[in-house]
């Protein structure tokens, strides 16, 4: 029996084609990243793996082979068992492992056994990775952006899903790192994905943009939070138009505490996360910005975070690293209200 192999082009030129795109590899490759749509069946757990890697490198590898050939036909028996019953013949799964071998191998021959039109990754995930680092060394060039700037509270990112919500094609960094960008960016609850998952969630909104309209983005330093934008892109960022947003400080300031209102609920955590800026501003002004949001003067403390750090920093950065920000026509706001910006989108997308 030949099993049918697909390459990585093929794959994801194709991926719509197959109803269940299906990864062999353990729980902790597959949080690492994944094709899209995929669902994680392991052929060995990771505690399966390192035992049968310590089996083979210490004692037998005959014997390690063994066990795990007894470990790989219990695990897709189970999977089997709980996942393919329900499906029908016609049912067209992908599988792939790390390079497309053993893992995916079995688990795919019992598949063809069982008679369904199983297809195999070449090169497993492995080589899918190679070509969604390739085409995100070409995909940038084929946009055009629009970046806009604005200090930090202007609503740059509430103003980036408006214009999505006007129908504008959008590509929110921010939203795909699951991080603000800044020292007090980390969203509660949602860890940043890893550097190889948020490449490829970048790949995959950069392949769904219409090369023909302009997409819109936000000005983003290199990193947002631990995470490195593709240098591709962000060349194209930083030589593409800007539209620089204005907003009084005082509705920065509100509309701060307003976004980042689990501060307001947790000052502790406030503080930490202003530890970071003791190398910046020194020990003893972060110590007193502290002592000031744990005695209720949280919003003293934002606008001398803006006034002394955020904003000087920002305007040097973006005049240095944004070839369209000297030149960029500026849209006044007011406040950041959603009414507010719905104007502003539609301004915009005139």
């Amino acid at each position: 029996m030949t099993l049918r192999r697909i390459t990585a082009t093929e794959a994801i030129a194709r991926l719509a084609e197959f109803d269940t795109i299906v990864d062999a590899r353990s729980e902790s490759e597959f949080a690492e990243d994944r094709l899209p749509g995929a669902v994680n069946w392991p052929v060995l757990v990771d505690e399966e793996r390192r035992l049968v890697g310590t089996e083979y490198s210490q004692l037998s590898p005959f014997d390690a082979r063994k066990r795990g050939a007894a470990l790989v036909a219990r695990n897709i028996a189970r999977h089997v068992e709980t996942q393919v019953m329900a499906h029908p013949r016609s049912w067209r799964p992908l599988v792939y492992c790390w390079r497309g071998g053993q893992r995916s191998g079995a688990l795919a021959l019992v598949l063809d056994q069982i008679g369904f039109p199983v297809h195999v990754l070449d090169g497993g995930y492995r080589e899918f990775r190679r070509a969604v680092i390739a085409e995100l060394e070409t995909l940038p060039a084929r946009l055009a952006f629009r970046v806009v700037c604005g200090r930090t509270g202007s609503a740059k990112s509430r103003l980036l899903q408006a214009l999505a919500a006007a129908g504008e094609p959008v590509l929110d960094l921010e939203a795909l790192a699951c991080h603000r960008g800044s020292v007090l960016g980390p969203l509660p609850g949602q860890p940043q994905p890893s550097q190889k998952a948020f490449e490829t969630q970048l790949w995959q909104a950069l392949r769904g943009l219409d090369p023909a309209r302009p997409v819109w983005a936000e000005g983003e330093s290199r990193t947002i939070g631990r995470l490195r934008i593709p240098e591709p892109l962000l060349e194209q960022l930083r030589a593409a138009p800007c539209v620089q947003l204005q907003m009084p400080l005082a509705a920065r300031v509100g509309f701060l505490l307003q976004d980042y209102e689990h501060f307001v609920h947790d000052v502790d955590s406030f503080c930490e996360r202003l530890a970071a800026l003791r190398e910046l501003r020194g020990a003893e002004v972060v110590e007193r910005w502290q002592a000031e949001a744990r005695a209720g003067r949280l919003a003293s403390v934002v606008e001398e975070l803006l006034t002394v750090h955020y904003d000087p920093i920002y305007q040097r950065s973006m005049q240095r690293n944004y070839a369209g920000f000297a030149a960029a026509p500026t849209l006044e706001l007011h406040h950041a209200a959603p009414a507010t910006l719905a104007a502003a989108a539609r301004t915009l997308a005139q």
